[in-house]
């Protein structure tokens, strides 16, 4: 009995080495049968005629191409299309999702040619065959696998790999699949919903995928349910309402083999992140889906409370975060935060630009990882509290600047749960500010003064400072008689209350001169400021910046007063000082450049005035962005100085893109609107523009009514 159990044993081994099994000729059918690609496969042209170029150019090497990116953007249906119209002498399909199925793919090769039975044997066999034959890596996602161990080492063969990570690139010429052309997705949508492309339904469809952003598995599923639901007109709408559903919806009917939904492929990347990893992913959720940068939370963990932030004891949360990226030293380890953004990347679930070193991630991923969350108040508290003590540490000379780059994230946060997030409000009153978003500015100073009344008083410091922000976002809305009333009140109770060379006072001395200067008050304005710029100079020498900005703010009311001389000779030396402590692109110093450029003008030196207002204006474009004020007064500036030197459609131009922003940003009523209508009427009675000049005149004369 021994002996026969042997013999069948060593008979069944036998067995199985010289015939395949059950699942391995099911695999050698499906792979040297390449499927074709999906029926309604659409566009990425540009993407084929590039693979078509490489794979037909005779290098004397082998050929390897990458296709590379999101799950659901098309990699599979491209490198399918390609093998279709191009002609190998055999196409090998190997599904690359873990090292068995690699194995299996490369094990069918052999078997289908009846010259093996291993992967060894596969490579083998591909190294010594000089045909023209191609093998498709296919889903090779796992960043855990070496794919190097299963590629041919030969100089000749075609190799084409489709992957969500870029690390893959390295392996050849390569290409990102993201979302498709917007005609393309159009077509696409109308066809898988079985619909007509008439102008009205094509209109529709670009509405369609431009909320899809253009994700070709996204619109697959999209003209899915409209096939299915018969409602094209309706679908947006249900959509709005129900994205996480829809989009987590499998169709009955398809047109290729793909398997998963939009969320669900994700999610299958998801599942293969660490807990760290996977958190990061989802704070960066309730951030703007683009300008992600690793400064946020490296700033944010050099936090130290101030009189009006919270105490360390109620940060617990995003402390706890921050600690997984700390050195034994305390410092910011940027070694464990590019492992933990390189994981997460691997999936193509964020990406770097390399160039601005600013993550970003996929409108739809970022609206997916919401939905990964049972509660997302505790993560939203969280990522909220760590912008709160970013913008807390960032230096003041940095903050204008920063300002632009945060509002976006700022703006998205602001609907946390007040009673889960730290009060942070003076933090993010300072990114509106900055970012000329002054009636969010005044509704959280509001919210400030009323909070520091309650907790300490009409006398407390909190309270005056809280009354000076609120009186600041006043003057910035024109509102100057409510911020010279407030700003009266605080001056005479922090003189009162810290004495007159105090920094909050004169800081309250400053901001007071302005509002005088806005009222038309030049006299009251000037005494003010000179005793500020004297006590600046006095208490902390005449190159510290606080100085300098006494300085340029006592040279407008110089210029007020019809003294240009002094006020030139005082813009000239804040502008040299100021260049060579910031830097000319530093917006301290590009404000003085457009101040002496005004001065200029009002001397008659127009061409002066022209050569510092052009790079102002290109300055301010580039740091603040074309909404923000200043650079809409940079723009307004040039357009007058531009027609006064004779350049009318210059002038045109610039003056009809400001008043349009200016509308929008500020009122009809707001004084600069006016005053940008009534040069506009100008420009259009030198052009000969009756009409349009007589329609402005008619909204100027109504505007001033009903104010």
């Amino acid at each position: 009995m021994a002996i026969v159990e042997t013999n069948f044993k060593v008979d069944e081994m036998h067995a199985i080495i010289t015939a395949p099994s059950f699942a391995v000729v099911k695999a050698v059918q499906n792979i040297n049968n390449c499927p074709p690609p999906s029926r309604i496969f659409q566009g990425r042209q540009a993407i084929l005629d590039k693979m078509h170029l490489f794979f037909n150019t005779d290098s004397g090497e082998q050929h390897i191409y990458v296709l590379y990116g999101l799950g659901g953007a098309g990699k599979t249906q491209i490198a399918l299309k390609f093998i279709e119209q191009s002609s190998f002498s055999d196409v090998f399909l190997v599904d690359t999702s873990k090292v068995d199925t690699i194995e299996t793919g490369l094990k069918s090769i052999v078997v289908s040619k009846s010259v093996g039975d291993s992967a060894q044997d596969a490579l083998r066999w591909l190294q010594s065959n000089h045909n023209k034959w191609l093998v498709f890596f296919d889903n090779a996602d796992d960043p855990k696998i070496n794919l190097h161990n299963y590629l041919p080492r030969c100089n000749h063969g075609n190799i084409i790999i489709t992957s969500r990570n870029p690390d893959l690139r390295n392996y050849g010429a390569h290409t990102l699949v993201s979302d498709m052309e917007g005609a393309d997705a159009t077509t696409l949508l109308l066809r898988r919903a079985n619909i007509e492309s008439s102008e009205e339904n094509l209109k529709l469809a670009t509405e369609i995928v431009k909320e899809l952003y253009y994700l070709p598995l996204a619109i697959i599923q999209a003209g899915a349910f409209i096939s299915k639901s018969e409602d094209f007109e309706g679908y947006l709408a249900l959509y709005l309402h129900n994205r996480a559903r829809l989009l987590s919806e499998k169709a009955a009917q398809s047109h290729d083999d793909y398997a998963q939904t939009v969320f669900t492929t994700w999610q299958i990347s998801f599942n293969q992140l660490s807990h760290l990893a996977a958190t990061l992913l989802q704070l960066c959720s309730f951030l703007h889906y683009t300008g992600i940068s690793e400064d946020m939370f490296s700033t944010a963990l050099k936090y130290e409370p101030r009189s009006w932030s919270p105490p360390r004891e109620e940060l617990q949360e995003p402390l706890e975060f921050l600690s997984h990226f700390v050195e034994p030293t305390g410092e910011w380890n940027s070694l464990q935060f590019l492992d933990v953004t390189n994981e997460i990347k691997a999936y193509s679930l964020i990406s770097l630009d390399t160039k601005t070193k600013l993550f970003s991630i996929h409108p739809l991923v970022h609206a997916w990882s919401r939905s990964t969350l049972l509660d997302e108040e505790p993560l939203r508290s969280c990522m909220s509290s760590i912008l709160g003590m970013c913008i807390t540490e960032i230096p003041y000379n940095e903050i204008e600047l920063a300002s632009v780059q945060l509002i976006p994230h700022i703006v998205l946060l602001k609907y946390a749960n007040p009673d889960r997030v730290a009060d942070f409000r003076r933090a993010f009153w300072q990114i509106y500010y900055y970012t000329g978003k002054f009636k969010d500015a005044q509704a959280i100073a509001e919210q400030i003064l009323e909070k520091s009344k309650f907790l300490f008083g009409d006398e407390h410091p909190h309270t005056l400072s809280a009354m000076g922000i609120l009186a600041t976002a006043y003057y910035k809305l024109g509102e100057f008689q409510k911020a010279m009333e407030l700003e009266v009140l605080v001056l005479e109770k922090h003189t009162k209350l810290l004495g007159e060379d105090h920094p909050d006072t004169l800081l309250a001395m400053s901001n007071l001169a302005s509002t005088y200067h806005d009222l038309g008050q030049f006299q009251k304005a000037k005494k003010l400021k000179v005793l500020v710029l004297e006590k600046h100079t006095k208490l902390l020498g005449k190159d510290h910046l606080d100085t300098l900005f006494a300085m340029g703010n006592l040279a407008t009311t110089y210029y007020k007063l019809g003294k240009l001389q002094k006020a030139m000779e005082l813009e000239v030396l804040v502008l040299e000082k100021r260049t060579k402590l910031l830097g000319e692109d530093h917006p301290d110093t590009v404000f003085t450049m457009g101040n002496l450029a005004t001065t200029y003008f009002s001397l008659d030196e127009f061409q002066k005035a022209e050569e510092l207002e052009v790079p102002v204006l290109e300055k301010r474009r580039k740091l603040l962005g074309v909404d923000h004020p200043d650079t809409l007064r940079a723009m307004a500036n040039l357009a007058v100085t531009h027609y006064t030197l004779g350049d009318l459609n210059k002038a045109l131009g610039l003056q009809v893109e400001v008043l349009q922003k200016r509308r929008q940003l500020l009122g009809d009523k707001h004084p600069d609107t006016i005053l940008d209508m009534e040069d506009l009427v100008k420009t259009y009675q030198k052009l000969g523009k009756q009409e349009e000049m007589e329609e402005l005149e008619q909204l100027i004369e109504d505007t001033k009514k009903s104010s």
